[in-house]
């Protein structure tokens, strides 16, 4: 089955490569994260505060998939199994920064934005979304990433997350509140 990245594994699904990373193919699992590797990139970087945060959990779950490949059930697609492990390593790294507290040096180098609009407006807009997002408790805003965002039924986003459906609308209703509150500023008539 050894075809390399490129070659035969391409044409297998995520379940046949899965299967075959559990069996010994030194290149199924590779494979598997080159096809998925920007979502959950993604994910982890909507999920965490910062871009290390991100990166390292993002690491760390990938390296947890690969040893645990061999528990995967298939009662969900490869895809959304990963996508909950990274969202895991996500809300472990945040558990764990939150008992050795850290200050962000980012802070200092964050310029007010002028008054006027500009060429670069959307982007401002963008991270103003993005800061709003991060403001949010961890578990609302990965019930908002998964739904609002990724496109994830409230189901699915439940599956996901491992919290029955209810938490998870009653987090999207929270959290969308929240972020409607942060963000009304966006509705005036000068920053539409």
């Amino acid at each position: 089955m050894n075809g390399g990245v490129g070659g035969l594994l391409s044409g297998l699904s995520d379940v046949e490569l899965l299967n075959a990373h559990v069996r010994g193919d030194p290149d199924a699992f590779t494979a598997l994260v080159h096809r998925h590797h920007e979502h959950l990139w993604m994910t982890a970087r909507r999920t965490s505060y910062t871009t290390e945060d991100a990166a390292d959990a993002l690491q760390e779950a990938l390296l947890s998939a690969h040893r645990t490949a061999g528990s995967f059930r298939a009662d969900a697609a490869v895809r959304s199994w990963m996508h909950k492990i990274v969202v895991n390593a996500c809300l472990d790294r945040i558990r764990r920064n939150r008992s050795r507290p850290t200050t962000s040096l980012t802070d200092a180098d964050v310029q007010e934005p002028t008054e006027t609009r500009d060429r670069i407006s959307d982007l401002e807009t963008s991270i103003e979304v993005h800061n709003a997002l991060m403001s949010l408790p961890p578990e609302q805003r990965s019930a908002v990433v998964a739904v609002d965002m990724e496109g994830y039924s409230v189901a699915d986003a439940a599956a996901i997350l491992g919290v029955p459906t209810g938490t998870v609308k009653s987090r999207c209703a929270r959290g969308r509140l929240k972020l409607a509150v942060r963000l009304r500023y966006l509705q005036e008539e000068g920053n539409r």
